[in-house]
């Protein structure tokens, strides 16, 4: 054994898995549609409601056209009923003058009366037809606004999925010439790291907790984080659970779907200090997470000796318990070996 690296913090448990983005999303059309124009690129910033790419639009421009001309014809309508809902009111009052001078019959004055009504209840009519063309020209510029792809948040495109000429829709159809989406796009202020505990060692994480990430493109660099949350349910298949883990900064270098190995630190208690008392070789260390253990040489025999470890650095491998100052140990052992079997010392050349 070599003596061992100093460390800012005891690790209880280590686990494995990935950097993940809470927010991603596959941003697709509400509608079946061509594609027009792309204006993005993979790897490019978009901001909120920025215009990623567009559909042809020819058909429902046209049909808005038709939809603007029935509002006018509407419009018009109203217009000419109201100048002669007020021309019949006039006339109406007047006979309504002359009938109690005595000058017109009741039969006149009540036509006048039924005209006016009349053309009370055809204002009536003109005015809902009015805000019915109002309402489908509403509708489609709506259409028209759905041809029109945004990106929903800020964040960076990691996937380009389209290209002007092809169709795409909100479903898959077409028997697989349709693209269900236009872009991927990525939310980088919401990268963690997403691990899966063995659920007999769950108990040694809580929320709140330190820990340490280092992923596997760096793995000499220690990235301070925390437990985010323990997601409150297990894997029967894999017996484990999951634990999200969020970085304290983060750091352009760190990338969705990465590997990572998170170190869970121990809170140290008023006054207590808990330092490694070795490094073996990484090799010399069987097993994964808590479960790890050594083949210690007592007396010519291998000895199963569990330990615990932090992560590897540089090909070693701090022991934080299970082993003393002097202690030797097997280096690569063998998958058969058993404990009490009798091992020979080799000497270094």
């Amino acid at each position: 054994m070599t003596a061992p690296r100093g460390g800012e913090g005891t690790a209880v448990l280590n686990a494995s898995g990935y950097v993940v983005a809470r927010r991603l999303a596959t941003v697709s059309s509400k509608v079946t549609g061509q594609v027009a124009t792309v204006s993005f690129e993979e790897g490019a910033a978009v901001e909120a409601g920025q215009v990623l790419a567009t559909l042809d639009d020819a058909l429902t421009r046209a049909a808005l056209a038709v939809a603007q001309r029935q509002q006018d014809a509407a419009r018009t309508g109203l217009a000419e009923v109201e100048v002669r809902l007020a021309e019949a009111m006039r006339e109406r009052d007047r006979l309504r003058q002359l009938r109690d001078d005595r000058l017109v019959s009741e039969s006149a004055l009540d036509a006048a009366e039924a005209n006016a009504a009349s053309l009370a209840a055809r204002l009536e009519t003109a005015r809902a037809e009015l805000s019915v063309a109002a309402s489908g020209v509403r509708l489609r510029q709506q259409e028209m606004d759905d041809l029109v792809i945004r990106a929903p948040f800020e964040g960076v495109v990691i996937s380009k999925d389209a290209q002007p000429g092809e169709m795409v829709s909100p479903i898959s159809a077409g028997g697989g010439f349709t693209r269900t989406g236009i872009a991927t796009i990525v939310d980088m202020d919401s990268r963690e790291v997403e691990v899966d505990v063995n659920e007999a060692y769950i108990n040694r994480v809580t929320a709140g907790q330190r820990a340490e990430a280092v992923l596997d493109a760096y793995p000499q660099w220690r990235i301070p984080a925390r437990v985010l949350a323990i997601v409150p349910a297990a894997d029967r298949q894999k017996a484990t659970v999951r634990v999200r883990i969020s970085i304290d900064e983060l750091d352009p270098r760190i990338l969705p779907d990465m590997g990572a190995k998170v170190r869970f630190l121990a809170e140290p208690r008023a006054g207590e200090t808990r330092e490694a008392v070795a490094a073996v070789p990484a090799s010399a260390v069987v097993g994964e997470e808590a479960a790890t253990y050594v083949w210690r040489v007592e007396d010519g025999r291998a000895r199963r000796v569990p330990v615990v470890v932090e992560l590897e650095e540089a090909g070693s491998r701090d022991v934080l318990e299970g082993l003393a100052s002097g202690d030797r140990v097997i280096v690569s052992p063998p998958a058969t070996l058993e404990d009490g079997d009798r091992v020979r010392e080799r000497k270094a050349p």
